[in-house]
């Protein structure tokens, strides 16, 4: 393997790691788009959260922000793999270096770090004089899409992109786990700001679903900007209590057909 540390090497892995980044993105944030806005519109016209139209030129400005922060993301990842390089992160290659539950455990671990280190800096994010400068880029989309779902500002990018290869330098993990984490990640902010609830009927009551975020969890985040502060899971929302209490009524009306019930802002 090429030395990252030589300024040409890493500027090549950057470049591949963008690719990679934003061809996941737009392939992910495309085949959802293309399914539930243009193949089946009718079928998910129920479970559209906002019946507002989308403002003009949203789209392309998600796709741009979020082609900023694909570059921060690739500086990351390819900074990543120069600490892996020099001894600093405790990723590892051989499945038997560690005990094969330790993978599942590991990506348990990482998604509930995860979780937690988002919910913090997403509140502080909502400071009224930080939301201006770092948050706002993001809730310019007031009405969320699957391209939202990385449509960041390039500070709120760098503190995106940093949580990974903190916590590979304490917890140990699997190549193949990281990237099991990084494809959770997307396909949960695409399904989080996709704008339309796919998960059936009474899933907010069930043991496991009460604690997944989905596309009316998030959506009333957009609209109130004071609730549902959760990445993956809503159990700091619950503990912390900033739960928006329109979210069980709004959801089980957007799973029944032929629901009436509209988000008004808050």
């Amino acid at each position: 393997m090429p030395d990252v540390s030589q300024p040409v090497w890493f500027a090549i892995v950057a470049l591949v790691v963008f690719a990679v980044v934003i061809g996941r993105y737009l392939l992910i944030a495309g085949l959802f788009y293309g399914v539930f806005y243009l193949w089946y519109p009718e079928k998910w016209k129920e479970r559209k959260i906002n019946e507002r139209q989308y403002k003009t030129g949203q789209f392309k400005k998600e796709v741009a922000w979020t082609t900023t922060t694909a570059i921060i993301f690739a500086i990351s990842g390819a900074a990543m793999l120069l600490l892996w390089q020099k001894g600093y992160t405790k990723v590892y290659l051989n499945a038997s270096d560690y005990p094969w539950w330790w993978m599942p455990v590991s990506l348990l671990i990482a998604l509930l770090a995860h979780e937690t280190y988002y919910y913090w800096l997403h509140r502080w994010m909502h400071h009224p004089k930080v939301f201006k400068v770092v948050h706002k880029v993001h809730h310019d989309s007031n009405i969320t899409s699957p391209w939202t779902a990385f449509s960041f500002h390039p500070i709120e990018g760098v503190f995106q992109a940093i949580f990974l290869p903190l916590l590979l330098m304490v917890l140990p993990m699997h190549l193949y786990v990281l990237l099991i984490h990084l494809t959770i990640m997307t396909f949960s902010s695409v399904v989080n700001h996709l704008d339309i609830e796919v998960y059936p009927k009474r899933f907010h009551k069930h043991f496991i679903g009460r604690w997944l975020i989905g596309a009316t969890h998030h959506s009333l985040h957009h609209k109130q900007f004071k609730y549902n502060y959760g990445l993956y899971f809503t159990f700091w929302d619950k503990w912390k209590k900033t739960e928006s209490p329109m979210y069980e009524k709004l959801f089980e009306e957007k799973t029944e057909r032929n629901s009436k019930f509209k988000v008004e802002n808050s």
